[in-house]
């Protein structure tokens, strides 16, 4: 069984920096979930775009360390990455509207679950058309869930995206149980 610095019930949110290993915590509390209660009533929720900035993979799903189960719901959205890939404010803000609009519909159909392991959870609140109270009100049904997310400046602090993913972070701290900051 995997040792996390957390445990596996309530709410946690990871939080930092591109690849500092928050995707890999979470891949690691779905293994330790599986190995103590099976997959079922699973649901894995993949928000994370994949794309490769100066040679390194940016984002990047739960199953690039660790095989999702069969008996788990995995619900996986084609995700941009709006700060990266649009060449405007206005380009990004319709990449995050984009986002926002494939996770409402994802969210619309995913099953009630007992663990909830969300990858990216900002990503699909990046634009103000989906709150983060949505995915926070989906979760509050979970006996366990390990959400994470992008905090950092890297990427920006003064456009349209960047302030709404800095108002969701807020959102998801105040919901969480526990949040853990990796550096």
């Amino acid at each position: 069984m995997t040792d996390l610095p957390f445990p596996i019930s309530g709410s946690t949110l990871l939080l930092g920096p591109s690849q500092i290993g928050k995707t890999r915590l979470t891949a690691r509390a779905l293994e330790a979930w599986v190995d103590r209660h099976g997959a079922a009533d699973v649901s894995v929720l993949e928000f994370a775009p994949e794309v490769e900035r100066d040679g390194q993979l940016i984002g990047g799903r739960l199953d690039r360390f660790t095989s999702i189960p069969d008996e788990a719901w995995h619900g996986v959205i084609d995700a941009h990455a709006p700060r990266l890939e649009g060449e405007t404010d206005s380009e990004s803000v319709a990449l995050a509207q984009e986002n926002a609009e494939r996770a409402a519909q994802l969210l619309d159909t995913a099953p009630p679950a007992r663990a909830i392991f969300v990858n990216d959870a900002t990503i699909p609140v990046q634009h103000d058309s989906l709150a983060p109270e949505r995915i926070t009100a989906y979760c509050d049904r979970a006996d366990c869930v390990v959400m994470n997310a992008f905090e950092s400046d890297e990427l920006g602090t003064s456009d349209p995206v960047s302030r709404q993913e800095r108002a969701a972070l807020e959102s998801f701290r105040e919901w969480a149980d526990r949040t853990i900051s990796l550096e």
